[in-house]
């Protein structure tokens, strides 16, 4: 039993004596009495800020103390500049009553520091112990949470919405099944997200993941990305060239924007996933290649079959399976799930002002229709964060400011407006634009459809 409890107790010191505490002076007052209650602390002193930065790169900390008395406007902007380029870790600061009354110190506290206490500390010393063992445990559960939050967002998308919760569901249902799949959307809506979750989820996982843009590449260029080139094939092809193709083999071939691979090619595409061989450009071998095809386009292919712009035979060959993304205004609840994700994302490892988003800020994005999906938001919110001068960003600094309060929030019959408008677009795509199918899909007539579709000035359409 004794032996038990000196273990313990052994166990429990080696971890006490593991806590490190960086200790910078920056007052030009000499005070000891704060090493005094850091006994059970392994202390890294350093007098400058240039040696608390070769601390910091040398150790890791998750707690610093900062006798800062009073800095000049230099000494200031050089210690906001160590914290903001070091590792997150909580700061505490010591400081002599009077420079308290400073208002630029006063902000530096508010702005940097994880508490604060006045000198001498006389009977404080055991409270300013407390609070040192307190944030670095906090320290400590934030490294953990970061390793786990880090490794869930790694293997699953963010959201929890209806609409992309039965995104979720179909990820999971197509990724075990080998067969060629069409992710349609939106821009901006993380098409190639889902392609990069179905590949992580499948018995591909191990194998290439590989990724083309068919709208970004010029015609002429496209064949032998695709299919690769021999040598001598044409002007400038020096050497033997691998295609995407037969990169991809025992993986996964993302085609992005498959709407806009031109005709000419689409024939030498289908016969791909018929046969499952091609040959390289300038080329006579044969190449047999395992590799599973996902694409996806912003683009309505039935219609485009229809006009003439993509060939029906290889739109049923790619959509053998299929995933509709929705748009994030139609994701309820996920825009601030994903401002959060995003502004976390953006911060981690540097040391920010700004520690969130404001109650406007919030309302704001919520209320916007975001034309730009997801893309958009990231946008908005690394810029707001790389801009604004305030702890909180506002609707401003997102580039969402708006009149009045009462904007934020929608009247009952302007939710059920929005609500009407959503549906009817989202059937009449899901239908190819036919009234009548849209019409069985929303459990209406095709005469109550024409009346809404007049009511929202929506298109009238065959």
């Amino acid at each position: 039993m004794n032996s038990r409890a000196h273990h313990y107790d052994k166990a429990e010191h080696d971890c006490m004596d593991s806590r490190k505490v960086l200790y910078l002076y920056l007052s030009t007052q000499a005070c000891n009495e704060p090493l005094a209650c850091l006994e059970n602390w392994q202390v890294v002193r350093a007098g400058s800020v240039a040696d608390a930065k070769a601390a910091l790169d040398n150790d890791s900390f998750q707690v610093a103390l900062a006798h800062i008395g009073e800095l000049d406007d230099e000494q200031r902007s050089d210690f906001e500049r160590l914290v903001e380029n070091a590792p997150p870790l909580n700061w505490i600061a010591l400081i002599e009553p009077e420079h308290l009354n400073n208002g630029a110190t006063s902000e530096l506290i508010y702005d940097y520091f994880f508490d604060y206490y006045t000198l001498p500390l006389k009977d404080k010393a055991p409270y300013l112990c407390a609070t040192l063992g307190h944030a670095w445990g906090l320290g400590r559960l934030r490294d953990k949470e970061d390793e786990l939050r880090r490794y869930r967002e790694e293997c699953q998308m963010v959201g929890a919405s209806p609409a992309i919760r039965l995104v979720f569901s179909q990820i999971r249902k197509v990724a075990g099944v080998d067969a060629t799949v069409l992710i349609t959307g939106s821009s901006g809506t993380g098409k190639e997200l889902i392609a990069r979750a179905i590949h992580q989820r499948s018995h591909r996982s191990k194998g290439p993941f590989v990724a083309l843009n068919c709208g970004a590449l010029p015609e002429n260029l496209i064949q032998a990305e695709l299919f690769g080139h021999e040598k001598g094939a044409f002007t400038g092809a020096h050497c033997r060239k691998m295609g995407r193709i037969e990169a991809a083999s025992g993986g996964t071939l993302f085609l992005d924007e498959i709407g806009d691979l031109p005709l000419s090619l689409q024939v030498n595409l289908l016969r791909f996933l018929q046969e499952e061989t091609i040959e390289r450009l300038g080329g006579h071998e044969t190449l047999y290649i395992d590799a599973r095809v996902i694409a996806a386009t912003h683009r309505n292919l039935e219609e485009e079959v229809r006009e003439g712009g993509f060939r029906e035979d290889l739109y049923y060959r790619l959509n053998v399976l299929s995933i509709e993304v929705p748009d994030l205004k139609e994701r309820e609840g996920d825009i601030e799930l994903l401002a959060n994700f995003f502004f976390r994302k953006f911060t981690e490892g540097r040391h920010h002002k700004v520690r969130g988003f404001s109650r406007r800020a919030m309302a704001a994005m919520n209320g916007h229709d975001w034309p730009g999906n997801v893309r958009e938001m990231i946008n908005r919110v690394r810029k707001a964060i790389v801009m604004s001068d305030h702890r909180l960003i506002t609707a401003a600094d997102l580039g969402l400011e708006q009149g009045s309060d009462s904007q934020s929030v929608p009247t009952l019959e302007e939710a059920r407006n929005q609500a009407e408008r959503q549906a009817i677009r989202r059937s009449l795509k899901k239908a190819g634009n036919n009234v009548s199918s849209a019409a069985k899909l929303l459990g209406v007539s095709r005469v109550t459809l024409y009346r809404l579709m007049e009511k929202h000035k929506l298109p009238n359409v065959k």
